[in-house]
């Protein structure tokens, strides 16, 4: 008889005792955050000294290795749950999901279909409901999908709309989306296989929305060329400015000419729970498809993204096949195989984290977070406004703002403005003290902030900004 030496386990008491050390490193690190620098910085020569080497034959002590990673790796990433990290999309993330996570993983729950663990697939099903029902879908009809992101999630949707409206023959289809769209919905038409000369990329206003005439010309020309116009993206908070685009008015556009409406609410999509955020989402409930990532304002933990469709059909239509070795596992059409509704046969198990943080805090505290993230940017804009030092180029919108500093009476061009805009960004970053990055607005360099974390204050934003008028103080003369 084979003897098998070689199990990967631990004793009950080294687990233990090995747990306990996680669990305790992942309190500490929620607890001190704020004592924290929120930047980690390293080449990669730093790094290869570091971890560069060959993989080991032989066992380390777990607790060495374990001691290794916390002082190594955990130390060495931003902390992008850090109140003052403000740049591209924070991920404030909360315990309860992480620890959810830890479940998911440590009972290894495969969520593809529902022989292999009911009780994911069912929960997935409540919580894509719940999120149907947020979002103004329709429960009975409608269905979704948890993805790893938001660009899994778009690509989910082009294939959706590919397959449902032409089939196999896209050749002459045309998709439309705005020059703020995120660069995930390009990357999702490019791999779905369409070419460039089927993009179609629509100007935006001063307000940085869709020009709804460019894009109705855009249209007409298509449709006089023999082109089928199959797709339009719109989208529900930028990543640049927040703006949301002038969606019943795009809907109405997509229903007139029978184009897929497809609305990239990455972003801005968790809003809808705020007052103030459901009233610039207004008409979102008239997609054919919506994108939303649980992973930015709903809070949770990377990784989880989100598609709803408004007939669960249409992913079910897409994306099922029929192997021989998947035969014994069929269950009837309400037990549903998520492996059917999207392109990943593997799968975690997402929904855990969203339904145990849900059900925990109650969505009244979510809508209260949304809300204060919001005034946050506001209160920021107005203190902004009030500085001699700062001008506001793009103003708070689902809690995002653009500024930059040109204090007044500076005889400064556009083009030594930027430099120094780019310079109090490197300046601060190098500090370690806060992340905050650049974008470009309107041809100018500005600072962008993005306030979703609930953690952050008025107060953390005004050292901040204090920190960046020392910074250009100190480069005088500019």
């Amino acid at each position: 008889m084979i003897k098998n030496d070689a199990t990967l386990e631990l004793s009950k008491e080294d687990m233990k005792s090995y747990g306990y050390k996680v669990v305790d490193a992942i309190v500490e690190h929620f607890d001190s955050q704020r004592e924290k620098l929120p930047v980690a910085m390293a080449s990669r020569k730093e790094m290869d000294g570091i971890f560069l080497e060959d993989s080991p034959e032989k066992p380390m002590d777990p607790q060495k290795v374990l001691d290794f990673v916390l002082e190594e790796v955990m130390t060495q990433s931003n902390i992008v749950s850090h109140p003052k990290s403000y740049s591209f999309v924070p991920g404030p993330s909360n315990y309860i999901s992480a620890m959810a996570d830890s479940l998911a993983s440590g009972f290894n729950v495969f969520s593809g279909g529902w022989a292999a663990s009911p009780a994911a697939a069912e929960l997935e099903i409540v919580t894509m409901n719940w999120l149907l029902k947020i979002f103004g879908f329709p429960v009975k009809r409608g269905g979704g999908i948890f993805t790893s992101g938001g660009s899994m999630a778009n690509l989910t949707a082009i294939i959706a709309a590919r397959t449902v409206k032409c089939r196999d023959d896209f050749s002459k289809t045309v998709i439309y989306l705005s020059d703020q769209a995120h660069s995930s919905n390009i990357k999702a038409i490019r791999a779905a296989g369409f070419v460039k000369e089927q993009i179609r990329i629509i100007p935006t206003d001063s307000e940085f929305k869709f020009s709804l005439n460019k894009l109705k010309n855009a249209i007409a020309k298509d449709t006089l060329e023999g082109l089928q116009p199959l797709c339009l993206i719109a989208t529900a908070g930028t990543t640049n400015t927040g703006t949301v685009d002038q969606l019943s008015e795009i809907a109405a556009i997509c229903k007139k000419e029978n184009v897929w409406f497809h609305i990239d609410g990455a972003y801005g999509g968790a809003a809808i729970l705020a007052k103030n955020g459901k009233q610039l989402l207004k008409g979102i409930e008239k997609a054919d498809s919506i994108t939303v990532d649980p992973h930015k304002w709903f809070f949770q933990p990377y990784e989880i993204g989100c598609l709803l469709v408004r007939n669960h059909k249409w992913l079910k239509g897409t994306f099922t096949e029929k192997p021989e070795y998947l035969r014994d596992i069929e269950g009837n059409t309400s037990e549903i195989n998520f492996y059917d509704h999207g392109i990943e046969l593997t799968r975690r198990f997402r929904a855990l984290k969203f339904y145990m943080s849900i059900k925990t805090f109650g969505l009244k505290t979510f809508r209260k977070a949304i809300t204060y993230n919001i005034k946050l940017a506001e209160e920021t804009e107005s203190f902004l406004r009030k500085s001699s030092s700062w001008e506001v180029i793009s103003p708070a919108t689902l809690a995002v703002i653009n500024f930059r500093y040109n204090p007044i009476g500076n005889q400064l061009t556009e083009k030594k403005l930027d430099a120094l805009n780019q310079y109090i960004s490197k300046k601060v970053v190098a500090s370690q003290k806060a992340l905050l990055v650049t974008t470009v607005l309107n041809k100018q360099i500005v600072l962008r902030m993005c306030l979703i974390n609930p953690r952050t204050t008025l107060d953390d934003v005004k050292e901040t900004l204090s920190l960046c008028e020392e910074f250009a103080e100190a480069k005088k003369p500019f």
